[in-house]
């Protein structure tokens, strides 16, 4: 029986039908649904929002999506299984007609593109924060390289938590499975260019493809 999982989420949360679309947040390994929800309010966003938390409990107020094994090359069978349970809260909250707009951090951001991999049409714009994507064929890359979606990828260039296989790995997969806007920037975080993207996919989800074209800073910048 695949875990609902626990979440919180904005003021305006009854509004999630009639927006059309909302945020979901999704936090790195050892973090909870508290961290990336604290974004919502500076960056203005006009949808509603939910942080989810990771179903593995660590301890000390911490979760994550699966445990780490080997860095940068995680097991295909935990990350399906965390896909799913992200996809079950989706279905038990959402209607079928209400899009998402995934904003994921590290381990998150993998979740964040899995999201995108599994079930394109529910994702109306992917970010993903000093994350990767998953090694193999997942169901809808096929679909992916024909569409192209939206999808933001920040990281900093200084980053020494996500392995270097797992950069290159991304670094392949996303220029041909979607329309990339890529933000490689000098230390960490990204700074304001992750917030540009991300606020202008948020607050005008109608723009798109437009909100591709969002400003952003080159690397070495800060």
């Amino acid at each position: 029986m695949t875990q609902i999982l626990s979440d919180i989420r904005s003021a305006d949360w009854n509004r999630a039908a009639e927006s059309g679309a909302v945020i979901l947040f999704l936090h790195g390994f050892g973090s909870n649904e508290n961290d990336l929800s604290s974004l919502a309010e500076p960056l203005g966003f006009k949808l509603p929002w939910a942080s989810l938390r990771a179903p593995l409990e660590l301890g000390n107020g911490g979760a994550a999506w699966f445990q780490i094994t080997t860095p940068g090359v995680p097991d295909a069978a935990p990350v399906e299984a965390a896909t799913a349970a992200i996809w079950a809260w989706i279905d038990e909250n959402l209607d079928a007609g209400t899009k998402i707009i995934p904003i994921g951090f590290s381990q998150g951001g993998l979740m964040a593109s899995q999201l995108l991999r599994t079930r394109p049409e529910r994702v109306l714009a992917t970010t993903i924060l000093g994350g990767f994507v998953l090694g193999g064929e997942q169901p809808a890359d096929a679909r992916l390289a024909a569409q192209r979606p939206a999808v933001f990828w920040g990281r900093g260039t200084e980053d020494r938590v996500i392995a270097p296989v797992a950069i290159a790995r991304t670094t392949g997969f996303l220029p041909q499975h979607s329309s990339l806007t890529e933000a490689p920037t000098r230390g960490w975080p990204t700074g304001s260019t992750s917030m540009n993207w991300t606020t202008c996919a948020a607050t005008s989800p109608s723009s798109w493809p437009p909100c591709r074209s969002a400003k952003t800073e080159p690397a070495g910048t800060l």
